[in-house]
């Protein structure tokens, strides 16, 4: 019961990212809204760090790791972020499912796990409900759809690299160095074309940079807590969730299409979380 709380709470989240983001796009750029989370987010990590009086956790001995995660991480957020303003809402909710596909490719190329011809299959499904959604020959829709598939391939590397860095450093030590790192490519990004939100903006800031951590930490408490196949058909969850907002909020449509590549990305991605755990028993 507690695990499907947490769930619940990193839903929640994601979904209020997304409608803040949504909401800014005519206000601040991309980068900017990135710049301002990073700079917030430092803020909320380094206040709790300071609490609880335990300073070994704004250190680290694997920097390059955070580094070359992040850079990853902070490229994959621009697209979504980015994608959030050109696609609906449901549509970019549903590419973001391939990025277990690509994390399991990343993980059996550079991590030595095991391919097996379960995980081959749960691939080939996932890539089926990919052409499904992104439907190759529709330029208009493929170009920004693009954007995120990317976002969701670096969003990949970003999640093999904390797989890594899980094993020596606290949540909150990964946490503390991702606003760090990401913090001066969003001022430089942001440069340019900085603006000064209103207080409205300033809200819907706050709001995303506070959405963002707890996304993060409720997601982290529900692995702890639950099976890891609940945790992943609770996030599936998030498609039909934020359809019903751009809905209700947007005015746009739901297209069936989206729910049926979505479906088959969830039965592969199923398919591949169950079989780390049987190769253990048989062994």
């Amino acid at each position: 019961m507690l695990s499907i709380l947490w769930m619940m709470g990193a839903l929640c989240s994601f979904c209020l990212i997304a409608i803040g983001a949504r909401e800014l796009s005519g206000d601040i750029t991309t980068a900017q809204l990135m710049a301002l989370r990073s700079i917030i987010g430092l803020g909320i990590i380094s206040a709790i760090i300071l609490y609880y009086s335990d300073t070994r956790l704004f250190k680290t001995q694997r920097l390059r790791l955070h580094v070359f995660r992040n850079v990853f991480h902070f490229a994959g957020q621009y697209g979504w972020l980015l994608g959030l303003t050109l696609l609906p809402l449901a549509e970019v909710f549903a590419i973001e499912f391939t990025v277990p596909i690509w994390t399991a490719i990343i993980a059996t190329l550079f991590l030595n796990e095991r391919f097996t011809s379960k995980r081959l299959f749960s691939l080939v499904l996932g890539f089926i409900g990919v052409l499904i959604i992104v439907q190759p020959g529709n330029k208009i829709i493929n170009s920004a759809s693009l954007i995120v598939l990317v976002a969701a391939m670096c969003y990949a590397v970003s999640h093999a690299s904390t797989k890594s860095l899980s094993t020596s450093d606290k949540p909150l030590t990964i946490l503390f160095f991702m606003c760090l790192v990401q913090l001066p490519f969003g001022l430089i990004l942001a440069y340019q074309g900085w603006q000064s939100p209103n207080i409205f903006a300033w809200g819907w800031i706050v709001l995303v940079s506070v959405s963002a951590l707890l996304a993060h930490f409720c997601m982290a408490k529900a692995m702890q807590s639950a099976d890891v196949t609940l945790v992943v058909m609770m996030d599936f969850l998030r498609l039909p969730l934020i359809a019903f907002v751009g809905f209700y909020f947007y005015e746009e449509g739901i297209d069936w299409t989206l729910f049926l590549g979505a479906s088959f990305m969830l039965v592969g991605n199923l398919m591949n979380v169950s079989s780390p755990r049987k190769e253990m028993v048989n062994s």
